[in-house]
């Protein structure tokens, strides 16, 4: 692991937030179940907006009305996993660093993170020409099925961290 990360991690470890993480009774557990709720708000209306871009319910609710419908929850499911994550993370993060999974969750993570903006100012940009077809775009059909793998591998690599 480079010296810097080992450095920033353990810099958050000793901080006040680790130490309270770790020293308060029932923050860990409150953090963790916050964290699973952050995520099923993420991952949830993500999922459901992948599935539209590969066609479900094409005939119930258009691409754009699905998209101001969904995303922003998954953006507040974002924000509440980010935090959290960080909080929980902050506890023990030279030990969660050291995971095998580790790399798998934070390189998942950035990958999935990475694809929004490029779906988003690639053919989504165009998304007036398409959203009501009977098919989306092949790149609006690859960007749901990367989103669709990893966003369930970040979930599983996320639940790894804590057996590896």
């Amino acid at each position: 692991m480079p010296e810097l990360l080992v450095y920033l991690l353990a810099g958050l470890q000793g901080s006040f937030l680790g130490q309270a993480v770790r020293n308060a009774e029932f923050l860990y557990p409150f953090l963790e179940a916050t964290h699973i709720l952050g995520i099923a708000l993420l991952v949830g209306p993500a999922f459901a907006f992948d599935l539209r871009l590969l066609g479900a319910g094409r005939r119930l609710i258009s691409v754009v009305t699905a998209a101001r419908t969904l995303l922003p929850l998954s953006h507040i499911g974002m924000a509440i996993a980010v935090v959290t994550g960080i909080a929980l993370l902050s506890a023990q993060a030279t030990v969660v660093a050291n995971s095998g999974a580790a790399p798998w969750k934070f390189g998942l993570l950035l990958f999935s993170c990475l694809n929004v903006p490029i779906f988003h100012y690639g053919v989504y940009r165009r998304v007036d020409e398409w959203n009501d077809a009977a098919s989306t775009p092949l790149a609006a059909r690859i960007a749901a099925v990367i989103s669709l793998i990893s966003w369930t591998g970040v979930v599983f690599a996320g639940r790894l961290l804590a057996y590896t």
